[in-house]
């Protein structure tokens, strides 16, 4: 567990300060931190489901590592799966660890629960092909067009949903076939490669799109910014037409992926392209996939090539005549 100098507050008003009262204080520290707003977004929407389980009017001093385990069991009777189980409680544990900070709380530890890690669902290849098809540009809408050049970004790069909506014209840099990235979770500017594929596709697409370097690139039929809700729609709308049944965007992320893993790329440059702080979740895509690492396994395995029933024999094994 963490380690905190502060102390139990004694005395006066911290004495009785309500969980309400202390979680507003926390998000606007988390404010002070410069977290950003879908973070801070993200901990009002677990404080909901906390205080569903809870009468957050009584004193921060009440929690206990007894109410994390029986608010787990809350979660579980609701049906709510572990991996989810865990984003509460992640958020349960910012908030206690918070409280025992400065002195609200006593100390304890919060743990998460163990789950089981699932195979992340990506898109088949048979999918691709059908998602990838070049509509005749002559004979299609700008946002059928702009659709397919989505699907193309999205799986050369996989990028969240957020930063693809707010890349600007001038983030595009052809000289140095790199793409600037300035929105993303962890608040870092990124400079990721432009493969030649992508680059092709987004040299055509502002041909058509037209604006200027301050305009958004994927903007909607009048030119605006293309919201994460309006991304979303699209894709599903696109991808239905097109006869695939998935049409997640996050999905060509899984997928980018794995198929950077399978087709030998390696994991230190994943990391640096997908923008994880860590290598956690990166390790975790390595072991996702399950049988689509046995591919080609007998080509790629050393002992293959030098294993017993291969005729290769080391000099120094050779009869001497």
């Amino acid at each position: 567990m963490k380690s905190f100098r502060g102390k139990m507050v004694s005395g006066g008003r911290a004495e009785i300060i309500s969980i309400d009262e202390g979680v507003r204080q926390w998000q606007n520290y988390n404010a002070a931190r410069n977290l950003s707003p879908r973070s801070i977004e993200f901990y009002d929407e677990c404080h909901e489901m906390f205080q569903s389980f809870y009468d957050c009017a009584k004193p921060c001093r009440s929690l206990e590592e007894e109410v994390i385990y029986e608010y787990i069991a809350f979660l579980r009777q609701r049906g709510v799966k572990d991996t989810t189980v865990n984003s509460y409680m992640r958020a349960a544990r910012a908030m206690c660890y918070y409280f025992m900070k400065i002195g609200y709380t006593a100390p304890f530890q919060v743990t998460l629960v163990k789950s089981q890690k699932t195979v992340k669902e990506t898109y088949t290849d048979h999918e691709l092909v059908a998602l990838l098809a070049k509509p005749a540009i002559s004979k299609v809408t700008f946002v059928e067009y702009r659709n397919w050049v989505l699907v193309n970004y999205l799986l050369a790069t996989g990028n969240r949903e957020s930063t693809v909506c707010n890349i600007k014209i001038k983030d595009i840099d052809f000289d140095s076939d790199t793409i600037h990235l300035t929105h993303t979770k962890s608040r870092r500017e990124q400079l990721i490669p432009m493969s030649k594929t992508i680059r092709g596709v987004l040299m055509e697409y502002l041909k058509y799109r037209e604006g200027e370097p301050d305009d958004w690139l994927f903007c909607n039929v009048n030119g605006a910014k293309l919201s994460a809700d309006g991304l979303k729609q699209a894709i599903h709308r696109y991808n239905k037409k097109r006869g695939v049944e998935k049409t997640s965007v996050h999905l060509f992320r899984h997928t980018f992926a794995k198929k950077w893993i399978l087709n030998g790329g390696d994991i230190f440059r994943l990391q640096r392209i997908l923008g994880h702080s860590s290598m956690d979740i990166v390790r975790e895509y390595v072991n996702m996939f399950g049988d689509d690492l046995k591919r080609d396994f007998d080509t790629f395995n050393p002992l293959e090539e030098f294993g017993e029933g291969k005729k290769t024999v080391a000099p120094s094994m050779r009869k001497r005549r």
